[in-house]
């Protein structure tokens, strides 16, 4: 009975036979030719100089076109500021030249126009303006002892000291001079370039797309016009929504009594002009000065601004930004931090629309990639071949 239960030893693999030890024994063979290159010598990559030649030289050329654009921010500062200014200006022109305008002039008419609407706010708010600067320096006397509307930033913050400190360090009036003449010179070059690239910046446009090659061409345009109206709803929907604060700032300062609105009227209107900071600038800012003048007024003050910008938020600038803009507000925080860290204020204003602009190309990317997919799903590379062909 046990020797029935007992098969006895395997037979040898050599006579199992069938396909099953072919496979195995082709399954050793290979095992053991990768073992054998494995065990051999090590490939050895050999750099030709040419190539060492061209990293050196790439790498060379990266540190030169940094250390320029490092030299030359001043004036790239400029030049952006005026692409700025173009952009928001050439929706106008493309109405003028859409009824039938040559571009010189619609580009000279906004230009007259844009001046002529600033020359209207200057001379508006001017005379006020001045009126309450010229009534701040005449109480400056009893700030001094802790008195009058804004006394009380004298007796707890010392600030009529601090301030004759710093104008009393150095050369206060010569480097107060040499601002004003730079101010003066950089607001003329703005002007000019803004106005030039009104009028000659499709060409260049136009000359940078012929560089691109023929298959690529559609792509960029569609990128180009995806940064453009990123770009232009940004600075259209913010100078118009700070120029909405500003002048709201003013009114609710002149109903409650504050001191000195038309000035805090004016820097909220640039505070608003940064995004984020600037909705939590404002407020803090114009809530201390109503504060001078009692709990009430701070009150109503702080109120009316946090109501307004929760309809400028929500409401306001997607109604002006339309599509143009859509960022996440993680997004937006962090190219502002990025972009503050970077070039200050400066960055701080171009943030956004920077964001925009790379958030259009990743878009373009991504929708290259899937197309790309999309046909070799529908046309894959490989043949198949058909029965009796």
């Amino acid at each position: 009975m046990a020797d029935e239960l007992n098969p006895g030893p395997a037979p040898p693999r050599a006579e199992l036979g069938g396909p099953g030890t072919d496979r195995v024994a082709e399954l050793e063979r290979r095992l053991a030719r990768v073992e054998a290159e494995a065990e051999g010598p090590r490939r050895v990559v050999q750099v030709h100089p040419g190539t060492v030649v061209t990293v050196l030289g790439v790498t060379a050329f990266a540190l030169a076109l940094v250390a320029l654009v490092l030299l030359a921010w001043g004036a790239i500062t400029l030049v952006l500021m005026a692409v700025f200014f173009a952009v928001a200006l050439n929706p106008a022109v493309d109405f003028f030249v859409r009824r039938g305008w040559r571009r010189g002039l619609a580009a000279t008419t906004v230009f007259l126009l844009a001046f002529l609407l600033l020359a209207a706010i200057i001379t508006l708010a001017g005379p006020p303006l001045v009126k309450q600067v010229r009534h701040f320096v005449d109480g400056l006397p009893e700030l001094s002892r802790g008195q009058g509307p804004l006394g009380v930033l004298e007796r707890r913050y010392h600030v009529v000291e601090n301030i004759e400190d710093a104008v009393t360090k150095g050369d206060y009036a010569k480097n107060l001079a040499l601002g004003v003449a730079a101010t003066g010179i950089g607001v003329i070059v703005v002007s000019f370039l803004s106005f030039f690239m009104l009028l000659e910046g499709r060409g260049w446009v136009e000359r940078l797309l012929n560089l691109a090659p023929d298959d690529l061409r559609p792509r960029v345009e569609r990128v180009g016009q995806g940064i453009y109206q990123a770009v232009g709803g940004f600075v259209t929907g913010n100078l118009v929504a700070s120029a909405l604060g500003g002048t709201l700032a003013t009114i609710v300062l002149l109903a409650t009594g504050i001191p000195y609105a038309v000035p805090l009227g004016l820097l909220v209107a640039f505070l608003d002009l940064i995004p984020i900071l600037g909705a939590i600038l404002a407020p803090i800012m114009l809530g201390l000065v109503a504060l001078t003048q009692g709990v009430v007024p701070a009150i109503i003050v702080v109120g009316s601004f946090f109501i307004y910008h929760q309809i400028e938020v929500y409401y306001l600038r997607p109604l002006i930004y339309g599509r143009a803009v859509e960022l996440s507000p993680l997004a937006v925080l962090v190219a502002i931090v990025i972009g503050t860290e970077l070039a200050g204020l400066l960055g701080t204003l171009a943030a956004i629309p920077v964001a925009a602009g790379i958030q259009v190309v990743l878009a373009e990317v991504g929708d290259a990639r899937s197309s790309a997919r999309h046909r070799e799903i529908i046309e894959p590379t490989g043949s198949v071949s058909r029965p009796g062909a």
